[in-house]
């Protein structure tokens, strides 16, 4: 039973960071605030999911399985995220600063 509880603390743990991200996506000011948003709470949502799917799976085919999503989810993820930002710099996408900030040209 204990079991049980940790599995379901952590897939309710990460279906609210899943939650907290969408709500960053709708809230922030531009693309790259909404991005480190949407890259960095997901994967941790997903991170927790795949915990608490794991401890309801025990020690099997599905685990070993799980650990490969999130294996590829945690690659995956930061490579994404740097290759969109780079791709919007280079297409001219300014990101909103404060005022007297002038954006570096680097």
């Amino acid at each position: 039973m204990l079991l049980d509880v940790a599995s379901w603390a952590l897939l309710l743990v990460g279906g609210a960071f899943c939650i907290i991200g969408a709500i960053g996506l709708l809230r922030m000011p531009d693309f790259f605030t909404r991005m480190h948003a949407a890259s960095i709470v997901d994967t941790l949502g997903a991170a927790f999911i795949l915990l608490g799917l794991m401890l309801q799976a025990g020690f099997s085919l599905v685990t070993v399985k799980l650990i490969a999503i999130g294996l590829l989810l945690f690659f995956s993820s930061p490579v994404s995220t740097h290759a969109l930002a780079r791709a919007a710099l280079a297409r001219g996408v300014e990101p909103v600063l404060a005022k007297g900030e002038s954006p570096s040209k680097t």
